[in-house]
């Protein structure tokens, strides 16, 4: 036991005292410490000498036989701040009067700026607090102008280090980043952030969006662009749940095997749903939802890794909507629901497998929470923006040669903008070349009634759900934006609407967005958005956003994410001539990209008459379940998949339902269209489900058997013998309907290969000789 003297009596009076400032006590003791110094009670280098010393001691007291070997440059870090400031406490209560103690409090309260000289004996930016960085920031951004300039090193060591704690330790984010954010914009961040860790990619990559366009755009872009109202649960309050509600054990899902991921995920979600948040994080979430009222919120995922330069996750993670009309207790057992679905979506299989194709698979991955006041406005019973849409400064859908790839491409819905990122049924987004606004991909007034929205996603405010109804139920005559968004089905051609249509039938209303396309500044401003994005992040980006529009036809336009855009690597592909017509295996000369597959050993066919005589959905569903079966099988072969109509649709009666975990060892995904089999498949540039397909190297392809120039050897589809059983013998069920090709059996010594060439226009496959 440690008796007190008047000494220590004195120094423990000074450590009670600065207790009461747990914030402002760093600036104090520096303070303290230069009146050590310039008075003689001891020099600096004595002083640092002593603290090194009973930092060892204090080491050797606590265990460690080895203190440098057993111990981490952090906690070292720590130790020495400790005794470093006990001993600046005892010199200056030994030495000097409680008076001089005081009068240094008053100084740093009334000025609130720090003398620097000799900061760097307490105070390391990349171990120190996140609010001794802030302390410390403000402080220098206060300073004089012309004592500025030499702080400003240590101003930007500590924007990099803030960015790095509370943002992104991604570098390439963080060198683009720390040009552009501000000491006041990390306040703000911190200001609506809930608990510790990183606020993650989404939110990371919307700020730098909004932070770039405001700081360079032009004043009609500044005045016309906004963010909404944001706020961040940090990426550590992902485990505080986890340990609050012992779903820890869940926490190592990401090294179980394939079947293990996908038959547990169900209970994981129904685990989850059960959490509560602890009393100090249930608080502030209480606190967020009376300040923003009964405004409709989107709780988003927001990882550590998403959106990120290399990896988007995109839609790997939950979003979920909370409309929040209901009560206080009412909304926020919505909202700890929603959090718990998005905490859950971690173990999701599309995640996990995602992770392990992109060697990520050992990453600490803990999910931020991004909560935002949903954009968009009120219309009777409803609640949706004018117009929602993804943006993109590179066109990779060309369908036609004057479209020009570097002016970017739109995909435009009405409502919110879930149609415009996911792969729906028989609903089509509006496809917008911002080189020609006004071009289209579909033909004929036929076709433009057939590839247009025909279901709009709303929160139903009285019914306080999210739903999904058919637009004529919705949109009417008096809608104030009508006009922009719609034109009148005559029957033979689309009008553009001119005053009210009083009397039409809602069913005549097509969204096709034309007169907001060539009749306000919207596409020439998303244009200009985008290239300057892609300027500033050196790299093509993609957009999230909402639109505003006013009965004069001013715009508002809502940026709710900003990435780096999926693209896949250049590589040279040409075709060669010399390749004989009997080598021939099938072709393409619409949607190519550019690339080729060599030494293709199998190529998984589903047959369309086989599929679609399939009489339930269920059947359909287990098909696609038997493809990522299949698909797990042929881990350590080159394959590629071909089917019937639309890979990835959530309508079975459009093409083979099967998500990325299903299909992720595949090298190409090619769809077969034409009226035997079904629609013409239709782009899917845009969604997540092509993003996952582009960064892993997966090529999307379209062969549309009804054009006269397409070859397709049905010899080789439907006579090759069937190799499924060979491979997967458990699939025997599905021998019919799963076409397993063994290219060696058709033509032996040969394998397959896929030369696709955007420059040319056309994708052949060929047989090879295995040399």
């Amino acid at each position: 036991m440690v008796s007190f003297t008047s000494q220590y009596d004195r120094a423990f009076q000074i450590y009670l005292a600065l207790a009461q400032y747990p914030i402002l006590q760093t600036p104090i003791r520096a303070k303290m410490r230069q009146v050590i110094f310039n008075t003689g009670v001891i020099t600096l280098k004595q002083f640092e000498n002593e603290t090194r010393r009973k930092a060892l001691q204090s080491q050797k007291r606590e265990g460690l036989e080895n203190p440098f070997g057993q111990e981490t440059a952090e906690a070292w870090e720590i130790r020495l701040s400790r005794v470093r400031n006990y001993l600046t406490d005892f010199y200056f209560g030994y030495n000097l009067p409680y008076e001089r103690f005081e009068s240094i409090v008053k100084e740093v309260l009334a000025e609130s700026i720090v003398d620097f000289q000799g900061i760097s004996v307490s105070f390391n930016p990349e171990l120190a607090p996140v609010e001794m960085l802030f302390d410390y920031a403000q402080a220098i951004s206060k300073l004089p102008h012309s004592d500025i300039e030499a702080q400003l090193p240590h101003l930007q060591e500590i924007i990099v280090v803030l960015i790095r704690k509370i943002i992104s330790d991604h570098l390439a984010y963080i060198n683009i980043a720390k040009e552009w954010f501000k000491i006041e914009d990390l306040i703000e961040i911190q200001h609506r952030k809930i608990g510790y860790g990183k606020i993650g990619g989404k939110a990371a990559g919307m700020l730098l969006a909004a932070r770039i366009l405001h700081t360079v755009a032009d004043d009609e872009i500044k005045s016309s662009l906004e963010i909404p109202a944001s706020y961040y649960l940090g990426a550590g309050v992902m485990y505080t749940f986890m340990s609050y509600n012992d779903l820890l054990p869940w926490s190592n899902q990401k090294y179980k095997s394939a079947e293990d991921v996908c038959s547990e995920y169900p209970k994981i979600q129904e685990e989850y749903s059960r959490g509560e948040f602890p009393p100090d994080i249930a608080a502030r979430l209480r606190k967020l939802l009376e300040s923003v009222g009964n405004k409709p919120l989107i709780v988003r995922s927001s990882s550590l890794l998403e959106d990120s330069f290399n990896t988007s996750f995109a839609g790997k993670y939950e979003s979920v909507f909370c409309p929040n009309q209901g009560t206080l207790d009412e909304n926020f057992q919505a909202l700890v629901k929603g959090i718990a679905r998005i905490y859950a979506s971690a173990a999701n299989p599309d995640a996990l497998f995602y992770r392990r194709i992109q060697g990520l698979i050992d990453y600490d991955e803990r999910l931020a929470v991004l909560i935002q006041v949903v954009q968009g406005n009120k219309y009777g019973k409803y609640y949706l923006p004018h117009t929602a849409g993804v943006g993109f400064s590179r066109n990779l859908y060309r369908w036609t040669p004057k479209i020009e790839t570097k002016a970017g491409f739109l995909r435009l819905v009405w409502g919110l903008g879930t149609r415009a990122v996911d792969r729906l049924g028989n609903d089509y987004p509006r496809l917008v070349a911002l080189s020609h606004p006004a071009l289209r991909p579909e033909k004929s007034h036929k076709d433009m009634l057939q590839y247009t929205q025909h279901q709009v996603d709303l929160i139903n405010l009285e019914e306080n759900e999210f739903e999904t109804l058919p637009i004529h139920e919705v949109l009417t005559s008096r809608y104030p934006v009508l006009r922009y968004i719609a034109r009148i089905d005559e029957g033979g051609y689309l009008a553009p609407i001119r005053s009210a249509p009083f009397g039409k039938d809602p069913k005549d209303f097509i969204l096709t967005f034309d007169e907001l396309l060539t009749q306000t500044p919207f596409s020439k401003r998303m244009q200009t958005i985008l290239t300057t994005l892609e300027k500033h992040y050196g790299t093509p980006v993609d957009t999230e956003f909402t639109l505003h529009i006013s009965p004069a036809g001013n715009l508002k336009i809502s940026l709710l994410q900003c990435r780096p855009q999926s693209h896949s690597k250049e590589l040279e592909a040409n075709i060669s001539e010399k390749i004989s017509q009997e080598d021939i295996v099938f072709t393409s000369q619409i949607m190519i990209p550019q690339g080729s597959i060599d030494k293709i050993k199998y190529v998984l066919f589903i047959p369309p008459e086989q599929y679609f005589s399939l009489s339930t959905n269920a059947e359909r569903f287990a098909v696609g379940r038997a493809v990522g079966r299949v698909n797990e099988r042929l881990a350590n072969d080159t394959f590629i998949c071909i089917g019937p109509g639309r890979w990835g649709t959530n309508n079975p009666d459009l093409g083979v339902r099967v998500s990325y975990s299903d299909i992720y060892h595949t090298r190409a995904l090619i769809e077969l269209s034409g009226k035997s089999i079904g629609v013409e498949s239709s782009p899917s540039f845009g969604t997540h489900f092509f993003q996952d397909l582009v960064e892993t190297n997966i090529f999307p392809l379209a062969v549309y058997l009804d054009d006269e120039e397409t070859v397709f050897d049905r010899d080789f589809f439907y006579r090759t013998k069937n190799a499924l059983l060979d491979i997967a013998p458990q699939e025997k069920q599905f021998v019919n309907i799963i076409h397993l090709i063994d290219v060696n059996a058709f033509r032996s010594g040969h394998f397959l290969e896929l030369v696709m060439s955007d420059s040319e226009k056309k994708a052949l496959a060929y047989l090879k000789p295995i040399i």
